[in-house]
């Protein structure tokens, strides 16, 4: 399997910005996942380990686009009036085997092999009966509702390449050539934990000051539309040998460890203590809001993330920070988010310096452009924002003002949370 290499990143003396962690992400970390072979069937979120060719072509051969009647365009625009003679029909799966003379025509349904020497297709509804005959309309032109042997995949075409994420179109695509099995990447293995003496988990027993873990929830839900196995390790409690012994257990047998909670510098906040004492910090200040204490590091070959504590911040660093990580640890070769831009309907200041992503909602416009508003209140730990939206605005470092009606940049989280 291969690792991350120690000191992948190098540890700034002061905050950086959130490109350049993105692009030492990038160019650090390397895929750890090995490939494996896994049936169609359950290929889906999976990753492609291997380029696939097509053995065939799709169609296998010439086929009608509509139920209609297959003719001979020559013989057509030597003689367009005449009626001409049935001579049998070909429907899907049971083609027409015997000869047509040329000013005959086939009856033919979609998705039918055409007949030996016929190479368009009249639509059913345009044709006019003759008797025992029928009459072709005029102005057809030649190959007319014919569909080509390999229009839609070609034989030994590159079907999908290596890194590919298998959505269900692509499961269908696979299909579509007779696949049976793929070679894929082993899923990422992600330890997660949350850290905090005041968490309880859903439907224990609260007390004076507790409040409920969401971020766990939130994160192995996240992971899990990332293609990942996510191991659920429950909480911990905030003493720096517990934290320290329980990072050290996971990191053997997981590809990513994951805390939230305890990266600030509280006097209860132990993780990147623990880290320091049996890994490495490559980063931990970022210039971003939400989110600014966030960690990344590697406990010996295995990538660490040390997330905020409270859930927007944690939320968001895992969509902006966290995804792409993995993505390069587990293969995949997505491109950047698609992103968009739309009209503000709101205006603000903003502290310029530092990234700032905005809980926002997206809605379509006459004018095609688009509008977006953003949640009103800017709260880490309001998490009924994030209910709220469905996408964020991103404000780059240098963004300082935004006034209503400019364009700002809307990144859906139909494209963060696959």
């Amino acid at each position: 399997m291969t690792q991350l290499v120690n000191d992948c990143f190098s540890l700034p003396s002061e905050m950086i910005s959130a490109a350049e962690a993105l692009a030492q992400i990038d160019q650090a970390v390397t895929r750890v996942s090995d490939p494996e072979t896994c049936s169609l069937s359950n290929a889906e979120n999976r990753i492609l380990a291997a380029d696939i060719h097509s053995p065939r072509n799709i169609p296998p051969a010439d086929n009608a686009a509509v139920d209609g009647y297959a003719f001979s365009f020559a013989d057509y625009q030597a003689n367009p009036e005449r009626a001409r003679v049935v001579a049998g029909r070909s429907a899907a799966g049971r083609p027409f085997l015997g000869n047509s003379p040329s000013d005959s025509v086939v009856k033919i349904l979609t998705g039918a092999v055409m007949p030996e020497g016929l190479d368009s297709v009249a639509m059913i509804e345009d044709i006019r009966i003759d008797g025992e005959k029928i009459v072709l309309p005029r102005g057809l032109k030649q190959g007319a509702n014919r569909r080509r042997a390999g229009e839609d995949i070609r034989n030994g075409q590159l079907l999908l390449a290596m890194g590919t994420y298998l959505r269900p179109q692509e499961i269908g695509y696979l299909a579509s050539i007779g696949t049976v099995s793929v070679p894929v990447y082993r899923q990422l293995r992600v330890a997660l934990f949350s850290t905090g003496d005041e968490l309880v988990n859903p439907g224990d027993p609260a007390f004076p000051g507790s409040i409920h873990d969401s971020n766990r929830f939130i994160l192995a839900g996240l992971f899990r539309s990332f293609g990942c196995l996510v191991t659920d390790l429950g909480i911990l409690g905030d003493e720096k040998d517990i934290v320290r012994l329980a990072l050290h257990s996971v990191a053997t047998d997981h590809d990513l460890v994951i805390t939230s909670g305890g990266v600030s510098m509280g006097d209860e906040d132990h993780v990147k203590a623990a880290l320091e004492e049996i890994g490495h910090l490559n980063f931990w200040r970022i210039a971003i809001k939400p989110g600014r204490p966030l960690a990344l590091g590697q406990i010996n070959s295995t990538a660490f993330v040390g997330l905020p504590g409270n859930p927007i911040a944690a939320m968001v660093c895992c969509l902006k920070f966290v995804r792409p990580l993995i993505l390069k640890l587990s293969g995949r070769n997505d491109g950047p988010p698609l992103t968009f831009q739309a009209a503000a309907n709101f205006a603000m200041t903003k502290k310029p310096g530092r990234t700032e992503w905005l809980r926002a909602k997206y809605s379509a416009t006459p004018d095609s452009i688009g509008s977006v508003e953003k949640f009103p209140t800017e709260g880490s730990g309001i998490l009924s924002s994030a209910v709220w939206a469905n996408g964020l605005i991103e404000l780059g470092d240098e963004v300082a003002q935004i006034k209503e009606g400019d364009l700002v940049t809307f990144l859906p989280f139909s494209e963060l949370m696959r």
